[in-house]
């Protein structure tokens, strides 16, 4: 039993004819038919007396059809109260992210929350990754785009949206198709200098027994590309920044299975959690 159901019910218990209905309502003859049987199946009695030449509820129809806009008045109420909530919800919410989240995940959600709530005005900041949680900390973004982390604080709220393969990229010059034909010993590495990347690749290379030799270090997984680019060394760096990089093609992808993913969502002060305007782009930004 649902809403359309009930309302092809109710129409026809005020017309009496299946034809009127069906042509009212938009529906064939036989898909009208088949509603109505239904109903009467999860009722369990019979709501109409049909014969060759008129259509009259029962009493067990009467009871239906009062259920029936009783509950189709309470859901008009419900949408109508519903829309006028969005239709009120206004204000300024403030976003942090990458650049490369810029590019790949803010715009289908963007579209979301115009089409819904054109009435809110977004703040858009981007920067270093690293940076994510303390925006949110220091009340500086609403919401961040960030990478969980086993520190993460406490206050702290984590959505998951995605996640996201780091892969090793070398220079188009090393011509090598498997992470076990590098040589460390005579490779230099472009190192993350802080956030979630350098906690992980730290990780993976102490767990191969590789003391890596550190070319630099710099900000920013765009720079690792850059880097590796010209010839400087290789490094790690998640799938979809070196997929958004202008220049990727002078790269080449080695794929490492045993490295850890990032786990990309977005973060928020808990405490914050149900003030309206982040439950309700929270809420849509998740669905």
């Amino acid at each position: 039993m649902d809403i359309k159901s009930l309302r092809l019910f109710q129409h026809l218990a005020k017309s009496l004819s299946f034809t009127k209905t069906a042509n009212a309502m938009y529906v064939s003859p036989p898909t009208l038919s088949r509603v109505i049987s239904r109903l009467e199946e999860e009722c369990g009695a019979n709501l109409f007396v049909r014969n060759n030449r008129s259509v009259n509820l029962t009493a067990a129809g009467l009871k239906v059809l009062s259920f029936a806009e009783q509950t189709l008045n309470n859901w008009q109420a419900l949408e109508k109260s519903l829309e006028q909530q969005v239709k009120e919800l206004s204000g300024q919410i403030s976003v942090f992210c990458s650049v490369t989240a810029s590019q790949s995940y803010l715009p289908p959600l963007l579209d979301k929350l115009q089409n819904r709530y054109p009435a809110i005005e977004l703040k858009l900041d981007t920067g270093d990754p690293a940076l994510a949680v303390n925006k949110v900390e220091e009340k500086q973004a609403d919401f961040s785009f960030a990478i969980k982390t086993p520190d993460m604080p406490a206050n702290i709220t984590f959505n998951q949206l995605d996640t996201v393969p780091l892969v090793l990229i070398v220079p188009k010059s090393v011509n090598i198709s498997d992470v076990s034909e590098l040589k460390w010993t005579e490779m230099n590495v472009v190192m993350p200098a802080r956030g979630p990347s350098k906690r992980i690749v730290n990780h993976w290379f102490a767990e191969q027994g590789i003391r890596p030799r550190v070319y630099a270090s710099v900000s920013g997984n765009e720079a690792i590309v850059s880097m590796v680019s010209l010839g400087l060394g290789v490094g790690f760096v998640p799938r979809i920044v070196l997929d958004n990089s202008v220049v990727k093609a002078n790269v080449n992808v080695i794929e490492v299975s045993n490295i850890e993913p990032y786990s990309l969502g977005l973060c928020y002060l808990t405490q914050r959690a149900n003030e309206p305007l982040l439950r309700a782009v929270t809420e849509l930004f998740m669905a």
